[in-house]
């Protein structure tokens, strides 16, 4: 950074200037393990020398404490594919059961939400399209913060919810599925080439649940990408020079993924993997009745609070996903 000419052009700064960061905070991460581990080392050579039995409860916490930041740090070390480090968008599409589905997708937006602020990420609403009576049509989050989409990349799939349904008065057991699709949000110059005469954008009166929200004038933005077909939309802002900025972002995202998915499935030509790459298959069930068990299908993890895993607690699953995947890799 100190180089002569290193600030002519900004945007490349700016992009070198992140990485830095964000390798400095890996490296501060790993210094400030080691300390622990020091300390840790000189408490426990003191509670033996002065025969402190009190001293063994603060060192089992420290203990366990050091253990936890040590997965956590070498989780980061799998997180090393082109995008990882990246912001995620995610979308979430109820399945075929009308309010059953609707309601339990908008459980899992709730659930993505507060997983992403347990870390100290932030949530952005793209598009979001509401139900008069109960749920979510769809929606589409951006999740932000450092490696959001290293981690979230795991949960792309179909997600079953089994539960009494409060939707139904005989109090029967009903099943419910939602899609989730994870992409990573790709900067203009993310390697995403986007040519405008390959795009088709109309405009539309946006809608809102209950009549709320509503607007009076076309603000809505609908972008295809003819090449792909891709289809994308937005109608959550209150402008439709926002609405095409949003919908430009979740496009960019998804061409993006696109390309990852073309370059994963080539390696799996290549190595002769017979495993499923497709985003559609069922990877967890959630289990209310007549017993409480979250199941990732993929890894056979079980826990037995399904409450703590809705209100966010997923980093079982994305740990065990992602060890998995390197075992896979490496395999």
């Amino acid at each position: 950074m100190a180089e002569a000419g290193f600030w002519d052009n900004q945007d490349q700064a700016q992009t070198v200037i992140a990485q830095v960061n964000s390798l400095k905070k890996i490296t501060d991460a790993w210094l400030e393990l080691q300390d622990q581990c020091v300390e840790l080392q000189e408490l426990t050579e003191i509670a033996l020398l002065e025969e402190e039995e009190a001293m063994a409860a603060e060192i089992r916490e420290g203990l366990k404490q050091v253990q936890e930041d040590l997965s956590r740090l070498e989780l980061t070390q799998l997180l090393g594919e082109k995008y990882d480090a990246n912001n995620a968008i995610i979308s979430l599409h109820p399945g075929a059961g009308g309010l059953e589905s609707q309601d339990w997708a908008e459980m899992l937006m709730r659930m993505y939400t507060r997983w992403a602020e347990s870390r100290g990420f932030g949530v952005e609403i793209l598009d979001y399209l509401g139900d008069d009576e109960a749920g979510i049509k769809s929606v589409t989050m951006l999740i932000k913060g450092q490696y959001a989409f290293g981690y979230l990349k795991s949960e792309k799939g179909v997600h079953r919810l089994v539960r009494i349904s409060p939707f139904d008065s005989s109090g029967r057991r009903h099943t419910s599925f939602a899609s989730l699709d994870v992409m990573p949000e790709v900067e203009d110059d993310g390697g995403v080439e986007i040519a405008s005469e390959d795009l088709r954008i109309d405009t539309y009166r946006a809608s809102g649940a209950g009549g709320q929200h509503v607007n009076t004038t076309d603000s809505a933005v609908r972008i295809t990408h003819i090449p792909t077909n891709t289809v994308v939309s937005c109608q959550n802002e209150r402008s439709q020079h926002s609405n095409r900025l949003a919908a430009m972002k979740i496009l960019r995202a998804r061409l993006a993924e696109l390309q990852r998915q073309e370059q994963e499935e080539e390696l799996a030509k290549l190595r002769g993997e017979q495993r499923e790459i497709g985003w559609g298959s069922q990877i967890r069930s959630y289990v209310f009745h007549p017993y409480s068990l979250v199941k990732d299908h993929r890894t056979n993890v079980e826990v037995g609070n399904a409450n703590a895993v809705l209100d966010g607690s997923l980093d079982a699953f994305i740990d065990a996903w992602l060890r998995w995947q390197a075992g896979f890799r490496e395999g």
